[in-house]
């Protein structure tokens, strides 16, 4: 399989600037071979996708769109410090969802970071994961994803 950055390359994908921390803390840490990466919302530009809670205004469908931009920002994070194909797998996905009160369908919301990074990264991309339903997440974003990835 081609590495990550060629393979997004061939998806039509460029990483975009690192999204700049909101407060006390840096987009992405190295301990030992892990990288663990902070919260991504989906970000474009310097600005918020969409807002609002899965279920209510934003639909579990568009949701995990927006959870496909938020790991496409994480990338970018690791990417600004250890280098892209520099990864060996993907260890672990967090993914929060801004949930309506009867909403359930977190796991297929976090299904579009998890099929986005199997396309990038092939079998090397199978992790572990949680999807979370909280109340809201900073902003008011749908969605916020945490990557942690091991290193060569």
């Amino acid at each position: 399989m081609a590495t990550p950055l060629a393979r997004l390359a061939e998806l039509g994908i460029a990483l975009p600037p690192v999204v700049t921390p909101m407060a006390a803390y840096v987009p992405a840490v190295r301990s030992g071979s892990l990288v663990f990466t902070a919260g991504q919302l989906p970000m474009t530009g310097g600005q918020l996708v969409a807002t609002g809670k899965v279920g209510a205004t934003v639909s579990a469908s568009q949701a995990s769109d927006l959870a496909r931009i938020c790991v496409l920002n994480a990338l970018a994070a690791i990417d600004a410090l250890v280098g892209l194909d520099s990864v060996v797998r993907v260890v672990k996905v967090v993914g929060y969802v801004a949930s309506a009160p009867d909403f359930t369908g977190q796991p297929a919301v976090v299904n579009g970071a998890s099929e986005f990074l199997g396309d990038v990264f092939g079998a090397a991309g199978a992790h572990a994961r949680s999807a979370v339903g909280v109340a809201s997440l900073p902003l008011d974003a749908p969605v916020e994803i945490e990557l942690v990835v091991e290193v060569g």
